[in-house]
């Protein structure tokens, strides 16, 4: 992978196949987000569709162009469905993001996330620097679904933390999509580190997960670095020009707006990305 392939342009031609194709996105995800998700999805110029039942989800899954997993309010039902979908994805090479939500504050859904990883092999693997690390070292500093402050990237930690975030890619054969101050993006070889976003992304629920949807919607076109490049930079610049608010129903709304408003020019201009 050279930076050749991740290149501004290469990102705009990604957005512009999603706008073109309106590919169908399986999304299992969780009530507390399932509205936002689905409008963030037809936001980007896909198309959602959020089937949870076991019994039915192969099927939708085998029409789909990319599959979304999210740990959320988990449920036994939802974790049979994620398993059933996952290896339907797995078996027809559909691309699928799983969402690491509350990896760091519960065994359960550790343990289902790495069954997961091992069964399905999910193209991207995304979370907080805290769930990305219990995940990789079987431990970290996280405060419910929050990352701890003790995880967070910084000039004295950068380069171990950008090793084993490089080892755990090559390992799980996914790009890793770490959120935070500053988002880490690897496939084990190059890295990218993005400083989009604002603070009111994390003042409302679901950000997070609207951010798993959209790396689903993205990585349909069969870029998968490219997508989760994209989707990252894309949610983070949307939220800085969805301000300023009064509060954060408004921005809620704005969020959706700008996700379907913004142009080729305004990314252009606000991406803010460092490739290691």
């Amino acid at each position: 992978m050279t930076k050749a392939d991740v290149s501004l342009a290469g990102l705009l031609a990604v957005r512009r196949e999603v706008q073109e194709r309106r590919p169908l996105i399986h999304c299992i995800t969780n009530p507390i987000s399932i509205n936002d998700c689905a409008n963030a999805v037809l936001a980007a110029g896909a198309k959602p569709i959020m089937a949870e039942h076991p019994a039915e989800v192969a099927g939708v899954t085998a029409t789909a162009a990319a599959l979304a997993v999210n740990l959320g309010n988990i449920t036994d039902s939802r974790m049979a469905a994620m398993r059933v979908s996952g290896k339907v994805a797995s078996e027809r090479k559909l691309p699928s993001v799983l969402d690491l939500v509350g990896v760091g504050c519960s065994r359960l859904r550790l343990d289902f996330a790495r069954e997961f990883i091992a069964e399905c092999r999910p193209a991207v693997i995304k979370g907080n620097m805290s769930e990305i690390k219990t995940l990789s070292k079987g431990e970290s500093h996280a405060q419910g679904i929050d990352a701890g402050e003790q995880d967070s990237l910084t000039g004295d930690n950068m380069a171990d933390t950008l090793r084993w975030l490089r080892e755990l890619s090559l390992a799980t054969g996914a790009v890793i999509t770490v959120t935070g101050r500053v988002d880490v993006i690897t496939d084990g070889r190059i890295v990218f580190l993005l400083e989009n976003g604002c603070d009111m992304l994390a003042r409302i629920t679901g950000t997070g997960c609207m951010l798993n949807v959209l790396v689903a919607s993205f990585i349909s076109t069969g870029r998968i670095l490219a997508g989760a490049v994209l989707a990252t930079a894309f949610l983070g610049i949307c939220g800085e020009l969805s301000l300023p608010v009064k509060g954060t129903g408004m921005f809620r709304a704005n969020l959706l707006d700008t996700i379907y408003s913004l142009t080729d020019e305004e990314f252009s201009k606000a991406i803010r990305w460092t490739v290691v």
